[in-house]
């Protein structure tokens, strides 16, 4: 296809050989499982069979793509193999003569880019923690395990390694040395970037923030051998290896790894990130499916997406144009235009609401930390107030609807790891009564960091009981445990 014609919009789903019915009946699934889905994109021969953004997301939101930044570090590796700058067999220690310890452990020395990029590496687990302050030293400081190239164990470390060595050749951020060769000519967004490590370096492992479509597109190089229409940007040969299986990695349940890119059941591959960040490419079938999501905590990355995906739409798809369904169509794009993120289910309302309304509750001490708490309810609305060990704070929350504001803490990372933002991530916060007598919070935080924070606050006479729980990477730690406490005279 024309490369100015790539990812325009087909007339009907029905013209790619796509039922506009299937598509809507995934939607209507994901709405079932209350997945917390921010964007969907279908490609297929090149065109967008169908697109959609969950409110308030939409197609210029910039989001997080975790683990499929791997997946873009392999295709800056792949441009640097294609420039002879570097090589798949060279040893990375003789790029970090700074950080190598005298005494470099044998299996160390001899790990390989790719032993790095199959996820090969001689350690069983990542080196680094958020605590230390130079990530690509650990990988040499720490013991291995077992000889490189032999086993697969996924290790975000050996993607650190391998953006540092394309930051240390070329001197610029990875995405920056992609931009002429790659980003620039398939129109990746110009204002994407992505987190650094704490020594400076980028975080290619998870820190990649761009569009859906610009992780939707560089798949679609991928599939088209590494084309852009008439465009070859990448050698077929890289690409060609590093989306086929590499390495064996079926004792836990999974299909092969090429370079940092996935196998999937379908003889296809996958870009896959925490959270449910896909781009799921059929080759043979010239099918693309790609989102951007927040699963965490909904069991192993994806599953319940990929599920509805290939049941609802994958084994339904036709290889010629299907008849016209109007009625279908318009189902579908009504649905479309009336997504949105889901709020916390229950009443709105509760018998005891009055009694509570405005009133301090004490804390016993928690591990929370927080001191004292209350709820102020005004219609539809509400604000919890709270202090803990950071302050007195503040959050605006929907009932039977969610409100978007800021999760009021300011200690959080931010556009390098061990560096405080210094002001609060972005959330979606709601509630809802689960019982006469328990309100039930659900908060989304939606910033360049994703997270879930889920709260019970159960009212017994002028007692109170507290869970809260939360699942996140490296924030919200202070949201999590039981409390109990008494309403203040």
């Amino acid at each position: 296809m024309d490369k100015d014609k790539l990812f325009s919009a087909a007339p009907s789903p029905e013209s790619l050989g796509i039922p506009s019915s299937a598509v809507l009946r995934f939607l209507e699934r994901i709405d079932r499982q209350r997945t917390c889905m921010h964007g969907f994109l279908l490609l297929r021969n090149g065109q967008i069979a169908a697109e959609g953004y969950w409110a308030p997301y939409s197609e210029n939101s910039m989001h997080r793509m975790y683990s499929v930044s791997k997946s873009i570090v392999s295709l800056a590796i792949g441009l640097m193999i294609d420039e002879g700058k570097i090589h798949l067999d060279d040893r990375v220690a003789q790029f970090f003569e700074d950080k190598v310890p005298e005494n470099l452990h044998p299996y160390l020395a001899q790990t390989t880019i790719r032993d790095l990029l199959m996820m090969a590496t001689p350690h069983s687990e990542n080196s680094y923690t958020r605590y230390d302050k130079d990530w690509a030293a650990t990988f040499f400081q720490k013991k291995p395990s077992h000889p490189p190239g032999t086993i697969f164990a996924y290790d975000t470390a050996a993607t650190v390694i391998l953006n540092t060595i394309i930051e240390r050749i070329s001197g610029v951020p990875f995405l920056q040395y992609m931009r002429g060769r790659l980003l620039d000519p398939i129109g990746f967004s110009k204002e994407a970037w992505c987190i650094k490590t704490p020594e400076g370096t980028s975080w290619g492992g998870s820190g990649v923030i761009c569009k859906l479509r610009d992780m939707a597109k560089l798949a679609y190089v991928c599939m088209k051998k590494g084309r852009w229409g008439d465009l070859q940007l990448i050698s077929e040969e890289y690409v060609r290896a590093a989306t086929t299986k590499q390495i064996d990695n079926s004792i836990s349940g999974d299909h092969g790894y090429g370079y940092q890119i996935w196998m999937n059941e379908d003889n296809g591959f996958a870009f896959i990130g925490m959270g449910s960040q896909l781009a799921l490419c059929y080759p043979e079938k010239d099918l693309l499916f790609a989102c951007i999501a927040d699963t965490q905590g909904e069991g192993p990355t994806g599953v319940g997406i990929i599920d509805s995906f290939r049941e609802e739409i994958l084994f339904k798809i036709k290889d010629e144009p299907l008849p016209c369904d109007a009625l279908m169509n318009r189902r579908l794009q009504e649905k479309l235009a009336s997504l949105k993120i889901p709020h916390q289910p229950g009443k709105a309302s509760s018998p005891i609401e009055g009694t509570i309304n405005g009133k301090w509750y004490k804390l016993d001490e928690n591990p929370m930390g927080i001191i004292r708490t209350r709820f102020l309810f005004q219609g539809d609305e509400g604000i919890w107030e709270y202090e803990n060990a950071t302050g007195f704070h503040r959050l605006n929350f929907g009932i039977g609807k969610t409100v978007a504001g800021t999760f009021p803490e300011k200690h959080y990372f931010g556009e390098r790891i061990g560096t405080p933002l210094g002001k609060g991530y972005k959330c979606l916060a709601s509630a809802a009564w689960v019982e006469d007598h328990k309100l039930n919070m659900l908060v989304y935080i939606t910033d360049d960091y994703l997270g879930t924070l889920k709260a019970t606050f159960s009212y017994k006479g002028k007692e109170i009981g507290i869970f809260m729980t939360k699942v996140a990477e490296w924030f919200l730690d202070e949201y999590q445990g039981f409390a109990g406490g008494w309403m203040e005279a």
